[in-house]
């Protein structure tokens, strides 16, 4: 990303993968079932994924998927207190998960370096909100409006209607005045997507990382992974893992996760496999 004498943008800048760690300050996310709704607690949690090595933290007010509507100043007085509280606590870089703009304009006063909207730009005064600002802005593939409980997804070829959608919203965004440097795009994994969609956008993800931007995969958990192996969403990490090494290899340079000290050992691997980082010592047949 840019350099653009903001430190907020360079504390997250990264050779390799960046770890984005999820705070989720809601009572029904779908994982951690509002184990971080408390102010307190969802600030500890997030110096806690700092601590563990997450170059970012990801702080969410409102679910992506169904369920009862959260209104505008709800949303903000859950998120934008928590984004000040890390600011004045910690130099990791704040993202937030929000698919409203006025949500995203405080949160950016606040501090956030990043807003990361689930929602494909549905608030259509987000790429200028974004623009006004230093922040950098994640687009990600979905089609139903956020909360809503859509169909049953279908797709001629989903990769490649992934692609398209991404490339025109990477384009409303530079349009608006947002840098290239300052986009990631998010393929959107389980978002209105199936199984099966999900794990062929896996295999063929340097599709999605050849739009331009930097790719970031929030494969954490979800119900594609517990499908493909059987478990329940507490038995998820091995598999999570491995979906998340998968996609770093095809070229995702952010992962979003729940785990973040496990997240950040594979990823420090990989990244050593890939020779984006030299090993941390070298001692094994080196001689005396």
């Amino acid at each position: 990303m840019a350099n653009t004498g903001d430190a907020r943008e360079n504390s997250f800048m990264w050779q390799g993968v960046a770890v984005m760690g999820i705070v989720n300050r809601t009572p029904d996310s779908f994982y951690d079932r509002g184990a971080t709704f408390a102010l307190d607690a969802a600030v500890a949690a997030a110096l806690a994924h700092a601590e563990a090595g997450a170059q970012l933290v990801d702080i969410g007010g409102v679910p992506f998927g169904a369920g009862p509507a959260v209104s505008e100043q709800e949303e903000i007085d859950r998120v934008v207190p928590v984004v000040a509280a890390i600011r004045a606590a910690s130099g990791v870089a704040v993202s937030v998960d929000t698919f409203n703009a006025e949500v995203a304009r405080l949160s950016i006063e606040a501090g956030a370096a990043v807003i990361n909207d689930t929602s494909g730009l549905f608030d259509e005064r987000m790429p200028r909100v974004v623009a006004q600002s230093d922040a950098t802005l994640v687009l990600t593939h979905s089609l139903a409006p956020p909360r809503s409980a859509p169909p049953r997804p279908e797709y001629g070829d989903v990769v490649a209607e992934v692609v398209a959608f991404l490339g025109d919203r990477v384009g409303r965004a530079v349009a608006a005045g947002i840098p290239a440097a300052r986009l990631v795009v998010d393929p959107g994994h389980d978002l209105n997507k199936n199984t099966l969609h999900s794990l062929e956008i896996t295999r063929r993800l340097e599709e999605v990382v050849a739009i331009g931007p930097p790719t970031l995969v929030a494969v954490s958990r979800k119900d594609f992974v517990g499908e493909s192996i059987g478990a329940a969403k507490e038995h998820r990490l091995e598999g999570s893992l491995a979906a998340a090494v998968a996609c770093v290899l095809k070229g995702a340079r952010i992962v979003r996760v729940h785990d973040v000290a496990a997240t950040v050992a594979a990823m420090r691997m990989t990244e050593a496999l890939l020779g984006l980082r030299e090993p941390a010592f070298l001692r094994h047949n080196m001689g005396a």
